[in-house]
């Protein structure tokens, strides 16, 4: 039976988790860059962003300045009895975590037009800030399972959802793929970035398969088209910070959805940065 007090308090421990610590494939990922860097340069950024992920993990510290936007993906199993009040619990614990973390104070005060323009400012707490709308997935069992992303603003300067004219051709798409990474990593500053991509029928569709290859993608598991483009994107030279150097991408994540008969596939780019995926995972028993 999922009690929704335990809801509430692994989710904020989530929350703070996706924040402040490295997965172990990210670090294998970053050590693998580092010993195949030859510019001193490139090196002595991938060993601090390493230095910096260690010390955010021993002392609770977030990654990043920019602590992020909560973004829920929740895979609920078919046999599941989701309790009342369980989507509240989770929003409790999201906003539980941004205080515990903090999170940076973002959240815009007004109603819609003052909310675009900004102009009544922001609440000074970081509980303020709304998670984004949740994901969720269908799956075999009787639990569910909650990962935590915490998307920064830099990379939503540089994300990218658009049609592409595939002309029957897998090649066409994947250039226009690799096109658009290799110009975003140019201007993201924020290098090693990792590239994510949603292929789907509809602009909303590709965006969430996006956000599920965000929520799925493993460093160490990368599938041919996931390498071909990091490679591709890496051959840019722009590397670490953009410093130059073998490491401009760290790897790339790609779900493709159903596609329908028609002339366009439509894809969905983020950025991520050198930080991300902040994620983590936790685990509601049925």
């Amino acid at each position: 039976m999922i009690d929704c007090t335990e809801v509430s308090e692994k989710t904020a421990q989530t929350l703070v988790r996706a924040s402040t610590v490295f997965r172990p494939d990210q670090i294998a990922a970053y050590k693998r860059a580092v010993e195949k860097e030859e510019s001193p340069h490139a090196k002595w950024v991938l060993n601090n962003i390493l230095e910096n992920a260690e010390i955010a993990e021993q002392k609770s510290f977030p990654l990043c300045d920019d602590t992020g936007i909560p973004h829920l993906f929740l895979e609920i199993g078919d046999e599941c009895a989701v309790p009342a009040g369980f989507y509240r619990a989770v929003e409790e614990g999201v906003a539980k975590g941004l205080r515990m973390l903090p999170g940076r104070p973002m959240a815009v005060k007004g109603n819609d037009e003052e909310r675009i323009s900004q102009c009544k400012g922001l609440y000074e707490n970081p509980d303020a800030l709304s998670m984004a709308p949740v994901q969720t997935r269908r799956v075999p069992g009787k639990d569910i399972r909650l990962t935590v992303m915490m998307y920064g603003g830099g990379p939503e300067i540089r994300g990218k959802t658009l049609r592409v004219f595939h002309k029957h051709s897998l090649d066409t798409v994947i250039n226009e793929m690799i096109a658009w990474g290799t110009e975003g990593a140019k201007l993201l500053g924020c290098l090693p970035c990792v590239l994510v991509f949603g292929i789907g029928r509809s602009n909303y569709e590709a965006a969430a398969l996006g956000m599920e290859a965000m929520a799925k993608g493993n460093f160490l598991v990368q599938s041919d088209i996931e390498k071909r483009i990091t490679d591709a994107v890496n051959e840019s030279g722009c590397g670490a910070l953009g410093l130059g150097g073998k490491t401009t991408v760290l790897g790339t994540f790609v779900k493709v959805g159903p596609q329908r008969a028609s002339g366009i596939r439509v894809v969905s780019m983020r950025l991520g940065c050198c930080f991300d995926p902040r994620r983590a995972e936790c685990l509601f028993e049925g």
